[in-house]
């Protein structure tokens, strides 16, 4: 492959010269640019992009670090994502972790090599610890609140939706009530977890370890529930799920077994995805779009850090 020693010595022009064509710089004769174009072109020369953006600090990528490609709600973020990095002229580099710490920090080395402009993270593994060694090389954004930490967020207070979902099934006259997560460590996880045993302090419920679902991501995940909650004694009356999908499960599980909902089982989803609506599963209305777009914003800001809380709506149907 040709380089511009090569160009230069077909047309006869120093490097500068042959630089200062294929940069559009002025001050080149017309006679000295016919003469590089037509070596470029007899070469098949081609520029280096990845050299070009290296001289001018940016590479208009921006990373992409989800656990899941597969799952609705982190497909929402990346289609925000992707839509607002369209109209800036950006392209995206996705990176699917599966919840594996080595896998985020692949990301934050491609961050630290300059091969990305910044990094968005849309559910963290690392811990902080970790993180902080790279804020330094670029913007990192996180989809959770991540004030005080020298990063950009927009995120769900998690703490105060879950209480919002657990007071209207308790209003709605449940009290033996029992939640399902994903992981169960994580900033939001810890969140929710912290106001359940709040709420069940402040009315004086008696905790129940087994009333606590984790590993919820999918619609059999919710199937699984069902299944585990029709072999207990005393199980709950209403179940919080943080993930549609899950929730449309534990509904198509429920129907087969001739469990009734609302009335046997009541439940609450998140995030308002298109299956919560077809299925008529009362949820919190999480914008997922919205949120991505306002990650990609940030991530391409390389002045401010800032923060956004996004608040939830309670979308009331049939299954409460």
């Amino acid at each position: 492959m040709s380089n511009i020693k090569d160009i230069a010595k077909m047309a006869g022009v120093s490097v500068t010269t042959v630089s200062r064509v294929i940069n559009n710089h002025p001050y080149v004769s017309g006679e000295k640019k016919i003469a590089v174009r037509r070596a470029m072109e007899v070469c098949n020369y081609q520029r280096n992009i990845n050299a070009v953006n290296l001289s001018i600090g940016e590479t208009f990528l921006i990373g992409v670090v989800v656990p899941f490609t597969n799952h609705p709600y982190f497909g929402l973020l990346v289609e925000g994502i992707a839509s607002e990095a369209v109209k800036n002229n950006y392209k995206l580099v996705l990176f699917q972790t599966n919840y594996e710490e080595n896998r985020e920090i692949e990301a934050l080395k491609m961050l630290q090599h300059k091969q990305i402009d910044a990094l968005i993270i849309c559910s963290r593994i690392c811990e902080w610890d970790i993180i902080d060694e790279y804020v330094s090389y670029g913007p990192i954004v996180l989809c959770e609140d991540g004030r005080g930490r020298g990063v950009s967020s927009t995120y769900i207070d998690h703490y105060k939706s879950f209480s919002k979902a657990l007071e209207y099934l308790h209003n709605n006259g449940h009290h033996k009530i029992g939640y399902c997560v994903g992981r169960k460590k994580g900033a939001n996880s810890e969140q929710r977890e912290k106001a359940y045993k709040d709420f069940l302090t402040k009315l004086n419920i008696p905790f129940e370890s087994k009333y606590i679902f984790y590993e919820c991501f999918n619609f059999e995940d919710g199937v699984e529930v069902i299944q585990r909650l029709t072999k207990m004694s005393n199980p709950p009356t209403g179940l919080l799920v943080s993930s549609d999908q899950v929730a449309a499960g534990i509904v198509t599980c429920c129907k087969e077994q001739d469990i009734l909902i609302p009335n046997d089982l009541a439940l609450i989803g998140f995030d308002n995805q298109p299956i919560a609506k077809i299925m008529n599963i009362t949820t919190l209305k999480i914008p997922l779009i919205e949120i991505g777009r306002k990650l990609l914003l940030q991530a391409i800001d390389k002045t401010t850090t800032s923060h956004e809380e996004i608040f939830v709506k309670l979308i009331e149907r049939q299954t409460v």
